[in-house]
């Protein structure tokens, strides 16, 4: 681990090596968010018995679908369930019995290990937008994403102070063939930054991969008895898990690496319309699968995943940042808490094509949610664009700057003696002011959370400097945190042992775009 850990440069003394140290790029990283505000709890007791007794009532009289995986079946078939075909039949009860064993909190290993995360408990992780095939460029154009569009995400991702974790697919590099990008993404987020990382979940082997590449990073022995990557595993909602995904968590639960168990929940189209029925699905769902990774390795580490949308009945699309995904996504933090699990939702959730108002809106509205409602793990936490479907690098420093307003909300209100103020309450008295008091000397650079991109010159300044808009601003951001880049440093050896494993990997097999 000492090797894998990131080292600082040698650097040489006198005068040239402290000047080289004034202008060098500082970054700045905050540790996870420790909440001390109280969770939002919409649930009463009488409507989480109800919704708790419905889901047992799913899994067992309805059933989950466990398709084209007889491994599966035989194991849920042991395990006591009643399976019929590929229809599982889980006995009442079994299922949260077998959640049981599941971690409430867990740590997630960075290869610096000042970064590493707790999931779980009072804890928020935030973590960049995962999955879009499009990206809105530089030029403000909308286009497929590139690998060196994803290598200036995880770029822009490690120099973002508020962001703890590098994510996985922030988007999806069309020019690389489908059964090799994944390798070039892990290499990424390994040597690009030194945050904590997703892996591969498109198909078993590439999360087999994702193991052996870990197995390089940090060690063989260290992977085997810690915690080193997260994986998102999506249900095929309503109620049907696939063998593309299924095998993905049982490589991962069987390597002791974390697995997202998470419903993809658009209401009114993947589950009923009303927030109640929704999560008498979500929670089935989510103790099905998480039970089944329990089954493949007991104690291995999951989370309680819940990505939750409307759907527009006049268009079909799907809709952000609305009261009824707000009141899922509660209602989910309090069953994830009820069975013991780390809780996944909320992002930076907008429709919109721009970064404009109702991007603000509806972005402010998904954020502040998961924060309430006791999210540990928010994956798409900055850059989320258009439904999902774009990664977009304005939006995501404009996010990633919005996400130091949480960690500041978060802190709650403290009320120690400097808190209390009282030595400036007497300084300045009837009809004075604040401003050169000695209590706001002292606290003035810390007392307020501020913007890194939000204008707040007067009018005639701003007039005169162009009369610019945030996204503008957001240019300039992008711009100023690629120019500062530094790769983090990587032991050479284990660098080189990437790259041999990648082109061996690479040269096994042709190309494939499907």
């Amino acid at each position: 681990m000492a090797e894998a850990a990131t080292r600082r440069r040698g650097r040489g003394g006198g005068g040239a090596a402290r000047r080289a140290e004034r202008t060098s790029a500082r970054i700045e990283v905050a540790r996870f968010i420790e909440r001390n505000i109280p969770n939002y709890e919409i649930l009463d007791d009488e409507a989480i018995a109800v919704i708790e007794r419905n889901a047992e009532t799913v899994l067992e009289e309805i059933g989950v679908n466990f398709v084209e995986n007889p491994a599966a079946l035989e194991r849920w078939r042991e395990a006591g369930a009643d399976v019929q075909g590929e229809r599982v039949h889980i006995p009442r009860g079994l299922a949260r019995q077998l959640c049981a064993t599941a971690p409430s909190q867990f740590t997630q290993v960075a290869r610096n290990p000042e970064k590493s995360v707790e999931i779980g408990g009072r804890n928020l992780v935030l973590a960049p937008v995962y999955g879009p095939p499009f990206i809105n460029d530089l030029d403000n154009v909308r286009r497929y994403a590139t690998i060196e569009d994803f290598r200036n995400f995880v770029k822009l991702g490690y120099m973002s102070k508020w962001l703890h974790h590098s994510g996985g697919t922030v988007c999806e590099p069309t020019d690389v063939a489908v059964n090799k990008r994944h390798l070039d993404m892990l290499h990424a987020h390994m040597t690009l930054s030194d945050k904590p990382f997703m892996g591969s979940v498109t198909e078993p082997s590439r999360a087999r991969d994702s193991v052996e590449m870990c197995e390089i990073l940090f060690g063989p022995d260290f992977v085997q008895d810690n915690t080193v990557m997260t994986s998102l595993i999506n249900i095929n909602s309503p109620l049907t898990f696939d063998a593309t995904m299924m095998g993905a968590l049982e490589v991962y639960a069987a390597a002791n690496q974390a697995a997202i168990i998470s419903p993809f929940i658009v209401g009114g189209a993947m589950a009923p319309v009303s927030v109640a029925g929704t999560l008498t699905q979500v929670l089935a769902e989510v103790m099905a699968g998480v039970a089944y990774s329990q089954l493949v390795r007991p104690g291995a580490p999951v989370i309680f995943g819940a990505f939750v949308t409307s759907i527009d009945m006049n268009s079909g699309a799907p809709t952000f940042g609305t009261p009824e995904a707000a009141q899922i996504t509660y209602g989910a933090g309090q069953l994830a808490r009820r069975l013991g699990l780390p809780f996944r939702s909320a992002g930076s959730f907008t429709g919109s094509k721009l970064a404009d108002a109702q991007a603000a809106y509806e972005t402010a509205n998904s954020l502040n949610m998961g924060l309430l409602a006791g999210v540990n793990f928010m994956l798409h936490a900055c850059g989320w664009m258009e439904g999902g479907l774009v990664a977009s690098f304005r939006k995501f420093v404009m996010d990633a700057d919005q996400l130091g307003a949480l960690h500041k909300l978060a802190q709650g209100v403290p009320i120690d003696e400097e808190s209390q103020a009282m030595d400036a309450l007497r300084e300045v008295g009837p009809g004075g002011h604040y401003l050169g008091c000695g209590h706001t000397q002292r606290n003035f650079k810390t007392a307020f959370w501020r913007s890194e991109i939000f204008d707040y010159k007067p009018y005639e300044t701003w007039v005169e400097e162009g009369a610019r808009d945030t996204r503008s601003y957001a240019w300039d951001r992008v711009t100023k945190l690629l120019g500062d880049y530094q790769q983090p440093d990587l032991d050479p050896g284990i660098a080189e042992a990437l790259n041999d494993y990648i082109a061996r990997k690479k040269a096994q097999m042709p190309d494939s775009f499907t």
